[in-house]
């Protein structure tokens, strides 16, 4: 973790205009085409919700912007992200659940797994107190959505991203996967976003790459 030169940065101005907005946080939402990571996990037997999960979250540590975070009046930039999740208990209520990211797929999906498995039993929703080098991720598997809005804290300010995906759904012979990026525009804007998607398309379509 490292400290950002605020006065030399180059977006100190786009800093200074959003972060006195009263909602500083945009969402955007699109499809992603998993026709091809589709057959090869089915094909692996790989877990869906944990192979997604590894891909969304090693796309947004490609991204600086989507490390950044604000604390009081001054920016950090973090060298990993830790996804902080949502896991669904035996009685329908869910706990969140944090697994540090492995850039190794089986060690991340076995890491994750017991985490998964232990959440279940044990429902929390408190995170580490005092990290802001989580990832919020959830997940809607009964609704392919077209938008989404998560709840966060205004004060103090809170400049953790969400992502979050929706059930997949078949269209024109390809299989597609709803995603949503929520962040803090003063860190964040439609260009990193948009390069987040990109980088998560360039893992769903080259699988056997990324989840060997």
């Amino acid at each position: 973790m490292k400290f950002i030169d605020m006065e030399n940065w180059k977006r100190r101005n786009h800093y200074n205009h959003f972060i006195k907005f009263d909602y500083p946080h945009f969402n955007v939402c699109g499809n992603l085409d998993i026709t091809k990571f589709y057959k090869y996990i089915k094909e692996k037997e790989q877990p869906f919700f944990i192979s997604v999960l590894y891909s969304a979250t090693k796309a947004a540590n490609s991204i600086k912007e989507f490390r950044y975070r604000i604390r009081e009046n001054r920016v950090v930039e973090h060298e990993s992200l830790t996804p902080s999740f949502t896991v669904m208990g035996e009685d329908e209520v869910f706990s969140f659940c944090a697994v540090k990211f492995i850039d190794e797929f089986d060690k991340f999906r076995a890491s994750a797994s017991k985490a998964i498995e232990r959440v279940k039993r044990n429902i929390s929703l408190e995170d580490e107190l005092g990290r802001d080098d989580y990832l919020y991720i959830t997940s809607v598997p009964w609704v392919s959505f077209t938008s989404v809005a998560h709840p966060i804290h205004m004060n103090p300010v809170d400049s953790i991203p969400r992502i979050a995906w929706g059930k997949y759904f078949e269209e024109k012979g390809r299989i597609k996967l709803s995603i949503s990026v929520q962040a803090h525009h003063a860190l964040v804007d439609g260009l990193h976003v948009g390069q987040y998607f990109n980088r998560v398309q360039e893992i769903l379509d080259n699988p056997e790459k990324y989840l060997e």
